[in-house]
């Protein structure tokens, strides 16, 4: 499949997707024109373009500009890698049970901004790392798959880089078991996320 990647920071996720031979990443987009990941892209040889805020009328203006922009480059899967907007339908509607999040907590506990401060403000004992389908809420999508670590340290910046090894390990694996077929919702609950040993058929996880 076809993989677009959005990521407004360094783009470390990025860079192991780009990495991986068996992940073919053709576009990414950044609303962020400084961003360390289009640098990557370009390391890479992978078309990217900015889509700010302020150029476009709203945020649905600007979220159907760059879903157009990577359905032009036939994008299959959209992958959201540190990218700090919140999507809205005039996006999510164009790639339907086809964006990818990687997001450092064992959701649904401690989702959104800061998870790592907020996982250690709450004294939790155990967080992790979780990929998911996107959907309008904020990191309320369903649960693809997920890791778990001990908390062993105070420190945002040790704990997130404890982490990073799970975020560059499980993110790809889920995007190439979509891509094998091998990811369906369940009929009977859509919050439900099965991921069988064997391709079922279908690349398309619904």
């Amino acid at each position: 499949m076809k993989v677009g990647v959005l990521a407004s920071g360094s783009g470390t996720n990025l860079q192991t997707l780009l990495d991986d031979r068996a992940i073919d990443v053709v576009a990414v987009a950044s609303d962020k024109p400084d961003a360390r990941a289009l640098e990557r892209a370009d390391a890479a040889g992978v078309e990217r373009a900015v889509f700010v805020r302020g150029e476009y009328e709203d945020r649905e203006a600007r979220d159907a500009a760059m879903a157009a922009w990577l359905a032009e480059r036939d994008v299959e899967l959209v992958v959201t890698a540190g990218y700090m907007a919140i999507l809205t339908s005039a996006f999510l509607d164009r790639f339907p049970q086809r964006v990818v999040n990687v997001h450092p907590s064992l959701l649904p506990a401690f989702p959104g901004l800061r998870a790592i401060e907020q996982a250690i403000a709450y004294g939790a004992k155990v967080t992790g790392v979780t990929v998911h389908f996107l959907d309008e809420g904020v990191d309320t999508g369903a649960v693809i798959a997920q890791q778990a670590i001990p908390i062993e340290t105070h420190d945002p910046v040790e704990l997130h880089n404890a982490l990073r090894p799970l975020e560059h390990a499980l993110l790809p694996e889920a995007l190439k078991a979509i891509s094998q077929g091998r990811v369906r919702i369940a009929a009977e609950n859509p919050r439900r996320v099965v991921v069988s040993a064997t391709a079922t058929g279908s690349s398309r996880p619904d």
